[in-house]
């Protein structure tokens, strides 16, 4: 596995993660095909000026252009403050072979590598098992339950925060 910046050439395996009905399900649904290009060029341009790290998860280094999902990490305001968030989405056919894990433990390895972003704060829905179990899993500390915004949707999450630092397991 390895993992390489998201390209204006990634709308396909976007169109794939977010607009998927199962993929999505506890993102409040599938979003909607328009604008999902614009989506990925903005994307690109933050991760091309190192303003976030958008990763495409590759699973075969020799086939860059196949990927099995994608994991991020930005920073937000999140009331008078702003807050490193970071996410990740595997698609159906990839899940269940520790893509999920292994890239979001990259990412944290490399924001602990480079004293980067400080603490990461991670927001999955309250239902999704095996992403609440990544965050178990790492090191993250469950702060409780939380509503966020996802692409303009409430959601029930659970908060979780890690230091990659002090709390990131071996």
């Amino acid at each position: 596995m390895l993992l390489r910046d998201v390209t204006p050439d990634d709308v396909d395996a976007y169109l794939r993660m977010r607009c998927d009905p199962v993929l999505m399900r506890d993102l409040g649904g599938p979003l909607p095909s328009e604008g999902m290009t614009d989506k990925v060029r903005r994307d690109a341009e933050a991760a091309m000026a190192d303003t976030a790290w958008i990763k495409m998860i590759v699973p075969d280094p020799g086939a860059p252009e196949s990927v099995a999902g994608q994991v991020c990490l930005w920073s937000h305001e999140s009331g008078e403050e702003p807050i490193a968030e970071i996410g990740w989405m595997v698609l159906p056919e990839f899940q269940g072979r520790g893509f999920g894990k292994l890239a979001t433990r990259a990412l944290l390895e490399q924001a602990r590598d480079e004293d980067r972003w400080g603490d990461i704060h991670a927001f999955p829905a309250t239902g999704n098992g095996p992403s609440n179990g990544i965050c178990g899993s790492l090191g993250f500390r469950l702060l409780g339950e939380t509503e966020v915004d996802f692409a303009g949707r409430v959601i029930r999450s659970n908060h979780w925060v890690i230091t990659p630092g002090s709390d990131l397991t071996s």
